[in-house]
This record gives C-alpha cells, sequence and structure tokens, in this order.
C-alpha cells in the first residue's frame, strides 16, 4: 500500500512539471496567426516578418519624439536583452513607427541603436502601416493641442506583442511590466 501511494505520488509530481507554461503577460486563449508583412527597416532594407521564424518577436508601436513611454519601453527591452544572455539571440526586439511623417530609417536607426544595436525600427508606407496597426487594434492619433516644441505629440498604444517562435501571438504585456517579468515569459517560450 505505501509503495501504490508513493509511486501514486511520485507521478503526480512528475507530471506537475509538465503542464502549460505559466505567463506573467496577459495571454491569448488561442495563440492568433499573424499575417506576414513587410516593412523598411533602419538601413533601408526590407524586414519581413516571415524572415523571423524560430524567434520570438517583440514589437511595440512607439515613435522616436515620444516624451515617455517609449524610451522607457527601450530602456526595459535593455535590460530585457542583457538579462537574456546567450538566449537573446533568438529574440527579435522590433520598434514599429506610429509617426512615419518624422521617422525616417535613418532617425529610427539612431534611436533604436542608441538603446541597443540589436533592435530593429521599422517604418513604412500609410497602407504597410495602417493593415499592422489594425490587425493589432493599435492606436495612435496626432495630439497637436499639447503645446509641444516638436508640433504634436502622438498618443498611441503602450503595449508590446509578443510572437512565438512559430509566428503566433501569444502574449501581451502592458506599459510597465519588469524585465524580469519579459525574461520569464520569453523563456517560457524559446524552451
Amino acid at each position: 500500500m505505501k509503495r501504490t501511494l508513493f509511486l501514486a505520488t511520485l507521478a503526480i509530481l512528475l507530471l506537475s512539471g509538465c503542464g502549460p507554461a505559466s505567463f506573467r503577460g496577459s495571454v491569448l486563449e488561442d495563440p492568433v496567426d499573424v499575417p506576414d508583412f513587410t516593412l523598411t527597416d533602419q538601413s533601408g532594407q526590407p524586414f519581413r516578418l516571415s524572415d523571423q521564424q524560430g524567434k520570438v518577436v517583440l514589437l511595440f508601436f512607439g515613435y522616436t519624439s515620444c516624451p515617455d513611454v517609449c524610451p522607457t519601453t527601450l530602456g526595459t527591452w535593455r535590460k530585457v536583452h542583457e538579462g537574456l544572455g546567450d538566449d537573446a539571440e533568438r529574440v527579435k526586439f522590433v520598434f514599429v513607427t506610429v509617426d512615419p511623417e518624422r521617422d525616417t530609417p535613418e532617425r529610427l536607426g539612431m534611436h533604436v541603436q542608441a538603446f541597443n544595436p540589436d533592435f530593429v525600427g521599422l517604418t513604412g508606407s500609410p497602407e504597410e502601416l495602417a493593415a499592422i496597426y489594425d490587425f493589432f487594434g493599435v492606436i495612435h492619433e496626432k495630439d497637436t493641442s499639447s503645446g509641444s516644441a516638436l508640433g504634436y505629440l502622438v498618443s498611441h498604444t503602450a503595449t508590446t506583442f509578443i510572437l512565438d517562435p512559430e509566428g503566433k501571438w501569444r502574449l501581451r504585456e502592458t506599459y510597465g511590466t519588469e524585465a524580469e517579468d519579459f525574461i520569464h515569459d520569453i523563456q517560457q517560450l524559446l524552451d
């Protein structure tokens, strides 16, 4: 009897480690296939989402003149990149502009590279960008009432969208998520 109880307990303990990953970000119950897209990176080269297969992809929609949310997010991403160590090679950090009028490839390059040379900045035509904004439900709106010396600010969604190595949208990380939580969730997707 003791042997049976021991074996049953051992089986439960072993199987408990085989359950689904426990994420800290918001999980999409059913992972969503993300349609392939091509935008222009900071070097003026095409960036295709389909070329990122096998990597976890972090997508954030912001702009280079952003005074708060965007630099804070990229600063967190820098910590995430460092915290991942060698696993960072299996992750793509992608910053997509919501201000294509001002965010040229060169400007995006200077901006993202100031945080980490591995980060990618993307822009595109209004039509190309609109399709991606619509898919992810990204809100972006010019705010000319701020009195900013820049002429306008852009109110925008402050969420990082995380795609798994198969290109499926799996998670959302809200603004203010700690680097440790990003790292935890990314490692779950890489395992």
